[in-house]
């Protein structure tokens, strides 16, 4: 479920098929994202999810699939708080 609705976020920021995403992709060479479409993207998974991330953990993620897990990470703890 998160990797759709960040496939969508991707979409939307970066204009990039849906499709063409996996878990496996990389946000800065195979999508070719700049440091500003990063922003973009963690501001929209920020107010999807109503998480806050950390410029430390954001600088961190590489692939799709990492932001995935740290969506998954940072929405179960806000959840048991």
């Amino acid at each position: 479920m998160e990797l759709e609705k960040l496939k969508k976020i991707i979409d939307e920021v970066l204009g990039v098929d849906p499709d063409e995403i996996s878990e496996k992709t990389t946000f800065l060479e195979d999508l070719g994202a700049d440091s500003f479409d990063v922003y973009q993207m963690v501001m929209a998974i920020e107010e999807t999810y109503d998480i806050l991330i950390s410029r430390d953990m954001a600088e961190q993620i590489r692939t799709v699939g990492e932001a995935v897990l740290l969506i998954k990470k940072t929405v179960s703890v806000t959840d048991s708080v």
